[in-house]
């Protein structure tokens, strides 16, 4: 049995986590064992932001992708996934991680929704305010 040589990397972005896979071939995206075509839908800048770290890294179609991607909305999960794709095509080729470092793709995105405080109607919105 031969071995197939793969890359992981783990992929964060507000509350989604996905977990990523490179493995060398043609360049074919599957999301949660589906298409990316049919997961991003009719939203192609979502599309175009998957496979900005290919770009960076002058990658193109050189590697699949597998993803398990849970948590978050549409977004958050395709930031956590151009995460994943970073980190796992650094640990692929380390000559690539200046270049993702410069066009900040290593760096996890630390802004999450702020939490809701007593009192008010939302984190910082507050109840209107009647002075008669």
């Amino acid at each position: 049995m031969t071995s197939v040589i793969q890359y992981y990397g783990t992929g964060r972005r507000k509350t989604a986590t996905a977990r990523v896979r490179l493995i060398p071939g043609t360049g074919k995206v599957t999301i949660n064992n589906r298409t990316m075509e049919d997961y991003v839908g009719n939203r192609p800048g979502l599309a175009k932001d998957i496979f900005l770290p290919f770009e960076t890294a002058d990658a193109q179609g050189r590697f699949d992708v597998i993803v398990n991607v849970c948590g978050g909305g549409i977004t958050g999960q395709i930031g956590a996934i151009r995460h994943g794709i970073s980190r796992a095509l650094a640990e692929a080729a380390p000559q690539n991680r200046p270049l993702l470092r410069t066009q900040d793709l290593l760096t996890r995105d630390p802004r999450v929704k702020e939490r809701k405080k007593y009192g008010r109607k939302r984190a910082r919105k507050r109840f209107q305010f009647s002075k008669r």
